[in-house]
């Protein structure tokens, strides 16, 4: 049986072969998902108000911070497994 972290690698691999592309939302909490199971809480400073995409980015990222890398892993791996 996969460990957390293989599951989670796996499914980070698995995202490219989405049958159709996610929506907005969708691509922003995979994004924030990713990056707390990845790093840790948000890191550096928040985009300016024109950088509309790095600021839906960053704001996904930071609303999970506290999030256990952990936690982040399973919730990334149920949400691309939702996509299939």
């Amino acid at each position: 049986m996969m460990n957390l972290n293989e599951n989670f690698l796996k499914a980070a691999e698995r995202v490219h072969t989405l049958p159709q592309k996610p929506s907005n939302e969708n691509l922003l909490k995979m994004y924030g998902l990713y990056k707390q199971a990845t790093e840790g809480d948000v890191q550096g400073e928040q985009p300016g108000g024109f950088d509309f995409k790095g600021l839906a980015k960053y704001n996904s990222w930071a609303s999970l911070r506290g999030t256990s890398k952990e936690t982040a892993m399973q919730q990334y791996i149920e949400l691309v497994e939702s996509l299939f």
